[in-house]
């Protein structure tokens, strides 16, 4: 499919921009192909001539069981059906199916409205999260919304047991036709939220609810029709009793972020408490005007004939409940023994490696080492320089002492942080053979300062270094 249509009619299909993909497939060499009519047919919602469509798809299947329709001898599209790449390993060669893109400029369809009970096939939101999730092993793991079912494809490949839930009756149907389509089991249950799977436990559960806020006409794809954030702050109260020892949650949403509150405190006071750590990983906002623009263009709905009445209608309840952002951010909810909790919330906008969901998993571990770890300890204790950090100093040309050091990963979230010409000494020489202690007494030698002075300052920067995983234990 890539090499038919090529990395520029791909990246503008993505974006619901057709005509690129239409030119592509129009092409004297590649028109008559099996591929290509399949192309035109589901990815570009075209009508295409039943022969064509005859040599790629057993029409006497597809017609019965409404994936395509017959019309005037021409073949029209009724749901979406795509191929879908993963990195999970051999065997990550997949279909995905759900309803046709709504977004699409250049498709000829039957009706522009998108319904309300509409299954998104692969998003953008599914495929973050597919990034986010930790790809351990682990016995039972729960895709909580299940949608078209784009989880449960990457569950399978790590989990013994995979259950999807969904309140769409739709959207389990769908679910089941991708799991079908991609000879995985799995355990489909209609309900909302959580009530599906009461009283159970699961080793992982995931999730990629209705996150969006406020809009006046509820697609069940998109928003639950809850008042504001109210989604986000059930799951993160119902989802974290559900997960055995060990285990984790792992979802996206958007938060709001009223007037006089400040950033971050409504999603911190979400997070559960003893027995369970918690990360934040805050990637975006938007102003209400802004949000609602994006998700009216996401649906289709900005060119309706009423879309200036839903813009309003919309922008009007998120100012009149106060609203001054929205937010959007990954959050992960490990479960321990312990009767302590940890909760990082980390404002970071930024490009990063993918999947970033190891690297997610590392920034974690590093918290519970670091709380478990004195002074005393940490000192006596090699460090070692991840291989990937590199060092940065600015200045004046000329200069023989740099302004600023900056140390900056090549991998992971890919952070940057401003340490000082001590902190760096130490750094660089974290080989992993000598204590943090005895570095700390060097460099303090070098640059002629009390070692009981700079000892705390450099312990305070390290400490925070590890927490990013620029230094390892």
């Amino acid at each position: 499919m890539l090499d038919i249509l090529g990395p520029a009619a791909q990246a503008a299909l993505e974006r619901g921009e057709g005509v690129a993909g239409l030119r592509r497939t129009s092409r004297p060499e590649v028109a008559g192909s099996a591929l290509a009519a399949l192309v035109r047919l589901f990815l570009l919602q075209q009508r295409v001539p039943e022969d064509q469509v005859a040599g790629a798809l057993p029409l006497d299947l597809v017609v019965p069981a409404g994936i395509v329709a017959v019309e005037d001898g021409e073949v029209r599209a009724l749901v979406d059906i795509r191929p879908y790449g993963a990195d999970d390993g051999p065997g990550d060669g997949w279909y995905i199916t759900g309803d046709l893109d709504s977004r699409l400029d250049v498709a000829v369809r039957e009706g522009a409205e998108v319904r309300t009970d509409h299954v998104l096939g692969v998003g953008g939101a599914s495929a973050t999260l597919a990034q986010l999730v930790p790809r351990t092993p682990v016995g039972r793991a729960l895709d909580l919304g299940t949608g078209g079912a784009v989880q449960v494809l990457h569950l399978s490949k790590h989990a013994r047991e995979v259950v999807a839930t969904d309140v769409l009756p739709r959207a389990l149907a769908f679910a089941r036709l991708t799991a079908e389509l991609n000879g995985v089991e799995v355990e489909l249950r209609e309900g909302s939220l959580t009530e599906p799977v009461a009283g159970e436990h699961f080793d992982l559960v995931v999730s990629n609810p209705p996150f969006v806020i406020g809009a006046p006409d509820v697609h069940t794809y998109r928003d639950a029709g809850l008042p504001l954030d109210t989604l986000g702050r059930r799951l993160l109260a119902e989802v974290p009793p559900l997960l055995a020892p060990g285990g984790t949650f792992v979802m996206i949403g958007d938060w709001v972020r009223l007037r006089g509150e400040e950033r971050f405190e409504r999603v911190r006071s979400w997070l559960p408490g003893a027995g369970f750590d918690s990360l934040v990983v805050v990637r975006d906002q938007e102003d209400p005007a802004s949000y609602v623009s994006t998700w009216l263009r996401d649906a289709g709905e900005h060119t309706a004939p009423d879309a200036l009445e839903r813009y309003e209608r919309w922008l009007d309840g998120l100012e009149g409940a106060g609203v001054e952002a929205v937010e959007f951010g990954w959050v992960v909810v490990r479960r321990h023994d312990g009767p302590d909790s940890r909760a990082e919330v980390l404002d970071w906008p930024h490009p990063v490696e993918q999947p970033v969901g190891p690297w997610l998993v590392e920034r974690m571990d590093a918290a519970v080492v670091l709380d478990g770890s004195d002074d005393d300890a940490l000192l006596a204790t090699a460090l070692r320089v991840r291989d990937d950090v590199r060092q940065e100093q600015h200045g004046a040309p000329g200069d023989e002492d740099p302004e600023t050091i900056v140390l900056r990963q090549q991998r992971g979230l890919r952070e940057a942080r401003t340490v000082s010409s001590e902190v760096a000494g130490v750094v660089g020489a974290c080989d992993g053979d000598i204590p943090l202690g005895v570095l700390v007494e060097a460099v303090a030698q070098v640059v002629e300062v009390d070692v009981a002075q700079l000892r705390p300052q450099v312990l305070g920067e390290v400490r925070e270094l590890v927490r990013a995983g620029f230094v390892l234990v």
